[in-house]
């Protein structure tokens, strides 16, 4: 081919080009499927807008039915579902996209699926991610807002998915763990705790007037905090150390409220036996001089002599 030729040929193409960028049907064309794929990216998200506003109605309509549901178990499947709702649709909103833009959409699909299984061969750890999480929410065992530890990392659930659980520490960090590797779950919000207040008061006090005292400010104690599930009890004497008697406290509060529970509990029986005028010991430090030393040492001396 010549030069000529290669220029013509060149031309030719420019022609083509400039044709096509200039026909009217090829711009209706763009502005058509422009059009339609604005169009499907509104009617999708208006799709999951609407789906999850009719699903967190139907959870709130089900919350007040007669048989009672487990709300940490509600909150957990309703966010399970938003998320499947919301890959849903935006697939099938992916899938109408590439069909406007004249891909060949049963090619790819039949092309992902080749592919997704090689991946899946390969995958075995997503796919024990996978199962790990739906056995986690079938069985509840724990639940969005629920307080957890796992293995070395202890928090608040935030979100639990098929794949991946997040939990937020209670210093802000978040951690995000695959579902395969959570082999043991301890969960603190299922059941009531124990709040454990221990009280030291002086060798020289009575101990049944003290015993009393707190009693009495027990009894009072589940009206001013509602998260106390029953009346407090004093255990008793729980050890005698080396310059005090230590007393035991043990209240029954609704699931991770003891910690709350027990600052209060403290405060109140401080105050309670400072106004009974009962001693908490504190540390003392017993001083002598030399001289005072000197002086008893000689008193000794000559009593000895005298008894002598």
């Amino acid at each position: 081919m010549t030069v000529s030729q290669e220029v013509s040929t060149f031309q030719r193409m420019l022609e083509t080009l400039w044709n096509k960028f200039t026909d009217e049907g090829t711009w209706i064309a763009i502005c058509a499927g422009a059009i339609k794929i604005i169009l499907i990216l509104i009617l999708a998200a208006a799709v999951i807008r609407i789906a999850k506003v009719a699903l967190r109605n139907f959870f709130h309509i089900r919350s007040k039915a007669p048989i009672g549901f487990s709300e940490r178990r509600e909150n957990t499947l309703l966010k399970l579902i938003e998320n499947v709702i919301t890959y849903v649709v935006y697939f099938i909103a992916i899938i109408n996209i590439l069909s406007i833009l004249t891909f060949d959409i049963k090619g790819l699909i039949a092309g992902a699926g080749v592919v997704g299984l090689a991946i899946g061969f390969g995958a075995q750890n997503l796919v024990r991610d996978v199962i790990t999480g739906f056995f986690i929410i079938f069985e509840d065992q724990f639940s969005v807002g629920d307080f957890v530890r796992i293995g070395q990392f202890e928090g608040t659930v935030e979100e639990i998915g098929l794949r991946t659980t997040k939990i937020k520490n209670w210093t802000g960090e978040l951690h995000i763990l695959p579902n395969g590797s959570i082999t043991e779950v301890t969960n603190f919000s299922i059941h009531n705790s124990v709040a454990v207040v221990d009280v030291s008061i002086a060798y020289e006090e009575n101990i049944e007037e003290a015993e009393r005292v707190i009693n009495e400010l027990l009894e009072t104690l589940p009206d001013k905090y509602e998260d106390i599930v029953a009346t407090p009890q004093l255990l008793g004497v729980q050890t005698l150390a080396a310059s005090d008697v230590v007393l035991r406290i043990v209240a029954e509060t609704t699931p991770m409220n003891h910690w709350a529970v027990a600052r209060g509990i403290r405060k109140d029986v401080k105050a309670c036996l400072d106004e009974h005028g009962i001693e908490i010991p504190f540390p003392r430090l017993v001083t002598y001089s030399r001289s005072e030393q000197e002086a008893a040492s000689v008193k000794k001396q000559t009593t000895q002599e005298r008894e002598g």
